[in-house]
């Protein structure tokens, strides 16, 4: 055992009794590296976070320009900051006109609490609604509109008012009323083994919301930034949310999140009370910097345009008859196996032959693929042969 591990397992905070365990020394592209020089394929992009690959050069610039000028100055919003407002404003200019204000924060779960401190401020009533399997986050508010009992359980009492309902099920219009304070979903569900709601169902979610002052929140954390084949996915739903949940991506590589909305909303943070809402680190400047320089990477190439192409290919060329179901949406899908313990000796499999994957919070017997954009098509086929040969693998074994 490396020095490395043993020192990760006696003063890391561990998540679970399994973690991966990789020991990567260097990440290029799509690709990571551990100790041993072996090389992995990085399936999930960091879970969405590497958009456009691991340590781009435009990216690595913008960190060191800005880390050579300053770094932490003061708590959030009292200095001008020139990466966070010009991040902002690129951020703007590529969103609808009522998304024009941004509140930076340190990841997508503070940001999913600020947009519900946000709405309870604006609307000054009670009720709240969240979707099962949904996920926005492990902090005790996002925790409170999480989909899964299992997780809130073990540390209530959380955010009261809260009341859950199926996604894509009519069912929840029939109780936005002028008590509910917002609706809070994501315009996929991640966890759930990447869900897309149907059109009509966003569309009337979106009517229901305004004609009751509800307001709309949406939660494009990993969902944004062209993993959908859009820059946003709620373009393909012919919608705009009130509030805009962004992270992951956000930050190209560094730690970041936001909430957005109209300016008119987003200043009930600053007064009754004044600092309503503050964060000392959130829209950190050498984040900020790193996000913007990764931002303008993805708009100036051609990788949002190759999403639907690059989509089609990986479901044409994964055909087994272990694989029950694909779910996908742009370049993020799940593979669907007989039982929970299928999916994971298949993806320790995929682990073994230098894939880098995982499953989902509330569909473990689902393997997860989120690629980084930047891709090529010939490393889709080769992937998509290695895993075809991992799940083989598992079905000779099932065989004997």
């Amino acid at each position: 055992m490396s020095l490395e591990r043993t020192l990760f397992f006696q003063h890391i905070a561990q998540t679970s009794a399994t973690p991966i365990g990789l020991e990567i020394v260097k990440a290029q592209g799509c690709y990571q590296y551990d100790i041993n020089e072996k090389k992995y394929f990085d399936l999930i992009s960091g879970f969405s976070v590497a958009n456009i690959g691991h340590s781009n050069q435009q990216v690595i610039e913008a960190v060191k320009k800005q880390a050579e000028a300053y770094m932490h100055l003061i708590v959030y919003g009292e200095f001008i900051d020139s990466p966070q407002t010009s991040y902002a404003q690129l951020l703007t200019q590529h969103l609808p006109a009522l998304l024009n204000c941004v509140y930076f924060t340190n990841s997508g779960a503070e940001a999913t609490e600020g947009a519900l401190k946000l709405a309870k401020r604006s609307t000054n009533r009670t009720n709240i609604i969240a979707f099962n399997k949904s996920y926005h986050g492990s902090t005790q508010g996002a925790l409170s509109v999480m989909g899964d009992e299992y997780y809130r359980n073990a540390f209530r009492p959380l955010l009261p008012g809260v009341f859950h309902f199926n996604y894509n099920n009519e069912e929840v219009l029939n109780v936005i009323d002028d008590n509910t304070v917002c609706i809070i979903l994501e315009t996929v569900q991640a966890e759930s083994g990447v869900t897309a709601p149907s059109k009509k169902w966003m569309q009337a979610l979106r009517t229901k919301c305004t004609e009751q002052g509800a307001l709309l929140i949406l939660d494009e954390i990993q969902a944004g930034f062209g993993r959908t084949g859009t820059l946003w996915a709620f373009e393909q739903f012919n919608i705009v949310p009130d509030v805009l949940l962004l992270g992951k991506a956000l930050g190209g590589g560094m730690p970041l999140g936001a909430f957005i909305a109209d300016k008119n909303l987003m200043q009930n943070l600053s007064f009754n009370p004044v600092l309503g809402h503050i964060t000392t680190f959130g829209g950190h400047p050498v984040s900020c910097a790193a996000g913007k320089a990764a931002f303008e990477v993805l708009l100036s190439d051609n990788y949002i345009n190759d999403v639907a192409k690059k989509e089609a290919m990986f479901i044409e060329k994964l055909k087994h008859p272990f694989i029950k179901k694909i779910n996908h949406f742009g370049l993020w899908m799940s593979l669907q196996f007989e039982s929970v313990e299928t999916a994971q000796r298949i993806i320790h499999n995929c682990i073994k032959n230098g894939l880098i994957t995982d499953w989902f919070l509330f569909a473990p017997d689902c393997l997860r693929i989120a690629p980084p954009l930047i891709i090529s098509e010939e490393e889709i086929n080769n992937i998509c042969d290695v895993l075809l040969s991992c799940i083989d693998e598992e079905s000779n074994l099932s065989a004997t």
